[in-house]
């Protein structure tokens, strides 16, 4: 009988509703049915888990952000090299794994667009901060470390940062795409829409848009809010932010508070997808947000930046748009574009057809391939 090989998933911290742990958990749920023990390392996991999922709990003391980002990658390093497994999957950016998941994207590329919003003694502040430092040097020393065998990315705009910022060898980076269950996230009914509407008290005639993502800075919540104002759209925000005052002060200057509802953390979005119009999320800087594909699933056009990997879905007026974050008279423009989906299915229709294929059985046939490569 051939030995069962030995995989192991790093993930600091691993919370059920975030973008990375939902791509892990697929692939584990995946992977459960291969020839493979299942190991994940971490400080501290929350969620459900599979019986033959062994949980390594990693959670060396702490007294800053450096040094629970330096302390967790020695634990962790110590922890799969004692076991001695066969694949090591990080998914933080910790010298010595085989393989590397860049679901953060580079964290270089992230700061100079924060920049951008920041006044200019900030911005020059950002790239000095020490923690930032930190993570830029842990990411170089990941990128040159020999045991690096293959890097996975969600997003064709990664692994061209990857390339340059790096010179890691393009053939080393999968780019494979986060996969959406079609058969969940699907367009709801005229019926269900009005209900779901009449719920939120939300006009039946009207478009409303979707906001959906917590940490609001870097999802371009303000540039949201602005392409709102001067427009008959309204707004719902699904996600929470320590900031979330001052984005409603900014609604009130601008004169549109009346048009925007924040709602909150939610535990299931379908509901908010399922009565909107389109999604609106003109983020700084993000990889690929599963919202995206959840969103076109239910037949949303979307919204978008093109510092945003999931615009690589978008094909400009036939199912989203995407424009440069800041540019808020075009994301105007393209709020004021998206039909009423009662009226005009078109563009909600071609965007659920374009992640049709996004399914979770070829993430996992990729992510096995991939695998296979290096136990054989």
């Amino acid at each position: 009988m051939t030995r069962r090989h030995r995989l192991a998933i790093v993930r600091q911290k691993y919370r059920p509703d975030g973008g990375a742990e939902r791509f892990v958990s697929r692939a584990l749920t995946a992977l459960s049915n291969q020839n493979l023990e299942l190991n994940v390392i971490t400080r501290e996991w929350q969620g459900e888990r599979q019986d033959d999922w062994h949980i390594h709990i990693c959670d060396p003391r702490k007294w800053g952000r450096i040094s629970r980002e330096r302390g967790f990658a020695r634990a962790a390093r110590d922890l799969w090299q004692a076991q001695q497994f066969d694949i090591v999957q990080s998914h933080e950016r910790i010298p010595g794994c085989d393989i590397y998941r860049a679901g953060d994207g580079v964290h270089r590329r992230w700061l100079l667009q924060r920049s951008r919003i920041l006044p200019g003694w900030r911005a020059q502040m950002l790239m000095h901060d020490r923690y930032h430092r930190y993570v830029m040097s842990a990411e170089r020393e990941m990128y040159q470390a020999p045991e690096l065998k293959a890097v996975i990315c969600n997003a064709e705009m990664i692994k061209r940062e990857i390339v340059e910022d790096f010179a890691v060898d393009a053939k080393k980076i999968h780019v494979i795409y986060n996969s959406i269950d079609s058969s969940r996230f699907v367009p709801a009914t005229g019926a269900q829409r009005a209900m779901l509407r009449q719920s939120l008290s939300l006009p039946a005639e009207g478009v409303v848009l979707c906001f959906v993502g917590s940490g609001f800075e870097r999802k371009g919540l303000a540039g949201a809010i602005q392409a709102i104002a001067g427009t008959p759209a309204h707004l719902i925000v699904v996600g929470q932010d320590k900031a979330e005052k001052r984005y409603r002060e900014l609604a009130r200057t601008l004169g549109c508070d009346g048009q925007i509802r924040f709602l909150g953390m939610q535990k299931e979005t379908l509901p908010f997808y399922q009565l909107s119009d389109g999604l609106l999320l003109p983020t700084l800087y993000d990889p690929f947000p599963n919202v995206i594909l959840e969103a076109m699933a239910c037949g949303l056009p979307i919204v978008t930046s093109d510092s945003c990997g999931g615009a690589e879905f978008i094909e400009q007026g036939r199912n989203g748009f995407f424009c440069d974050a800041l540019d808020i008279s075009r994301l105007r423009e393209a709020v004021m574009a998206i039909p009423l989906l009662e009226k005009n299915n078109d563009m909600g229709m071609a965007a659920r057809d374009r992640v049709r294929d996004a399914t979770p059985e070829k993430l996992s046939n990729q992510l096995i391939s991939l695998y296979q490569k290096f136990l054989d």
